[in-house]
Parts: structure tokens; sequence; C-alpha cells
């Protein structure tokens, strides 16, 4: 099938609209990606033009349209344990400090809050589910909450839904983890019931305020600020700083760096990583 062209003013007003919608920004080198990522919607919808499939999308009160713009733009690759650094992190510095002070503190059972902003479809998520297990042994005595947030519904449900084909498992899964922490389900892996208790998923805008009854002891968001324009980026990690505990981590993308826009953050380093903590 023959793309249609998109115009150079239709990229401006698709740019706007995008950004106005999810906070991602397109530039001027990235037409050929609403090209590609929204040419199935504009046959879909008989739409003649990128201009009208937006006149479209816009006109839909019910928002369907809305939503399959979002879920073909977000870029939802990801796989299990990407990049060991953070897990290594996470299973060595981050739950084993986080326990001792609780313990010291006398809480229990010993509560424990994650949260994978810009989940995609759960394998963060589950990843940082194994790491606990393969660290904790058991349970008992913990109170562990993992909550999952992206603007995709489709990439939500999956996560939700815990089912991954053999290409997904085989992208980062040590063969060991999977025959321990996963069931076969016809030609598809499920998550084990006991680690998928531990995971909640929502669909939100991380530039908005993230709802919850307790701060986050851990934050993940890695490779998203990529995306965002500089003053989105200080309003993305500082709503992340309202929902991040006193004491608690910030992590971001290995490549990443937010000590010129967000002096609020302290960066620490363990090992490979660098993490950030609220200023004392």
């Amino acid at each position: 099938m023959n793309l249609v062209a998109l115009r150079q003013d239709d990229l401006a007003v698709w740019s706007r609209y995008i950004h106005d919608t999810c906070g991602i920004f397109l530039d001027d080198s990235k037409g050929y990606l609403i090209e590609t990522r929204l040419a199935g919607l504009l046959r879909d919808t008989g739409s003649s033009s990128y201009a009208e499939l937006l006149d479209k999308v816009k006109a839909d009160s019910a928002n369907n349209l809305r939503t399959k713009v979002l879920n073909a733009i977000t870029t939802n690759e990801t796989s299990f344990f990407r990049d060991t650094a953070p897990f290594d992190l996470l299973r060595h510095k981050l739950i084993p400090d986080l326990i001792d002070r609780r313990n010291k503190a006398g809480v229990k059972p010993i509560p424990i809050r994650i949260l994978s902003a810009a989940c995609s479809t759960g394998q963060e998520i589950y990843s940082a589910a194994m790491t606990l297990k393969e660290l904790l042994k058991d349970f008992h005595g913990y109170d562990i909450r993992i909550l999952g947030i992206d603007i995709s519904d489709k990439a939500v449900a999956q996560a939700s839904y815990a089912h991954y084909t053999r290409l997904e498992v085989d992208r980062g899964l040590p063969p060991e983890m999977l025959a321990k922490h996963f069931v076969p389900e016809g030609d598809r892996w499920k998550v084990r019931d006991e680690l998928r208790a531990l995971a909640s998923f929502r669909r939100g805008n991380l530039l908005e305020p993230i709802p919850s009854a307790a701060a986050f002891d851990i934050i993940f968001c890695r490779n998203v600020a990529i995306y965002f324009t500089e003053a989105d980026k200080i309003r993305l990690f500082r709503n992340l700083g309202r929902s991040l505990a006193k004491d608690g981590a910030l992590i971001i993308g290995s490549t990443e760096s937010i000590t010129a826009i967000c002096p609020e953050f302290d960066p620490k380093r363990y090992l490979r990583t660098v993490f950030y903590q609220h200023k004392c």
C-alpha cells in the first residue's frame, strides 16, 4: 500500500495535537513516524489525508479515535530485565536498605511501593516482581504493591493480562527464570499468580498528578523523557518527585540526567547505576 504523504502544515498541527494530548513532542524530523504509525488508521477511517483524519479524531466525542492514535504513536519498546543494572540496584542496594530502615522503625508488615512510569506492556514491572521474589524468597511479612501507568490503553491491557509470546519472553528473560516464574498457556507464557497479584495497572498521563494512597519507595521512569520538551521534562520529574517518598529512589535511563533541570534531586551512584533522591 502506498503511504499518503504527510504535508508540512499537517505535521505542524499533528505535532501540536499529540503534544497537547500526551506530552510527546515530534519535531520536523518525525513526519515519517506519523505517516507510518497512523497509516492504518487513515485507511480504516476512509480518510484521504492526514488533515481529514485529524478532523475525524477531534470530532469523535467518544474519543475512540483519540485512543487509537495514542496507541499507535506511543513507543512500547521494552523487554524483560532491559538493562540489567537497575535490577541489580534494586536487588543489592535499594530493597535491602529499605527493609533495614523499616525493620529499625519497627514497621510490620514491611511496605514496599514501586511505580513503573510508562510501564508499556508490563515487562519492567514483572522484572521487578521477579527480582523481589529472588531476593525475599517468600512475601510473608511484606506488603508489596507495584503500580504501572501508561498512556496506551492497549499496553495497559496486555500488561494486566500478563501473557507473553515466546518471542517476548526470549527477550531478556533467562530460561531458569522463565521456568520459575511463568507457566505455559497455549502458545503463550503466563506470569505466575503470586507475582501477578503484586501488580496493578492504570492508564494515565505522567504530566498529570499521580493518584496514590501512599508515596512510592522506588520509581522507574526510564527512557521516557527523551520524547519530551525540556519544559515538559521538568514538569514530569517534579510530578514524579511529589509521588516519591522522602527516602525513595528515582531510576531513569542510563543515558539520561536530570541534574541540570531538577536541582531538587541528588544523584547517587551504586556500581554502574545512577539513581536520584530528594535533597535533604
